[in-house]
């Protein structure tokens, strides 16, 4: 069975990724029973700031760090992923970019879809996320979700999406499946 990763990529307080990222569990778990879906929500495993003297990548998977390895074994058991990012002054969460820059190798060649939320959808975020994924051979499906205040949202606290952003997610969802179990075969 194909394993995605919804992974909240925000850790501020008053966040709303960790609603977005509920929303897509349900929404996934509804409509797609051949896959396997679990929320990650990046501010479970409090890293610490990268600044090891090795690039992650040639650590092999060995890290010297306890809360870094539960995070790099949570993707590691994954076969795809969807970036819940939000956008911090037009550019990917800062904490959300340490936790990547603190592992590699439980990313490489693995699918991965992105939902961004912010006043313009956090396209530029989604962006960025698309340069730095290429940068792990990861493959990134073209459908993204770019949710924004206040059409998707009550205020900006509490999500409640447009009503088009289920088959949207849907198109999102399907592709990034059948990518994952190709890529994992």
């Amino acid at each position: 069975m194909t394993k995605i990763g919804i992974v909240v990529g925000s850790v501020r307080e008053g966040r709303v990724g960790d609603q977005i990222g509920n929303w897509i569990l349900e929404q996934a778990r509804a409509n797609h029973p051949e896959a396997e879906f679990t929320v990650i929500d990046l501010k479970d495993y409090d890293l610490p700031m990268f600044d090891g003297p090795v690039a992650p990548m040639v650590l092999g998977g060995k890290y010297d760090n306890d809360a870094v390895t539960a995070w790099a074994k949570a993707l590691d058991e994954q076969d795809g992923f969807i970036f819940v990012t939000s956008e911090y002054n037009h550019t990917i969460p800062g904490a959300f970019k340490n936790a990547v820059d603190s592992i590699s190798p439980e990313l490489i060649g693995k699918a991965v879809a992105f939902v961004g939320y912010s006043w313009d959808g956090a396209i530029r975020a989604v962006e960025q996320w698309r340069t730095l994924s290429a940068q792990f051979d990861m493959y990134d499906i073209r459908a993204q979700l770019a949710l924004t205040f206040p059409m998707d949202f009550e205020g900006t606290d509490t999500f409640a999406p447009n009503e088009r952003r289920t088959d949207e997610l849907e198109a999102l969802l399907s592709r990034l499946i059948e990518v994952s179990a190709k890529l994992a075969a």
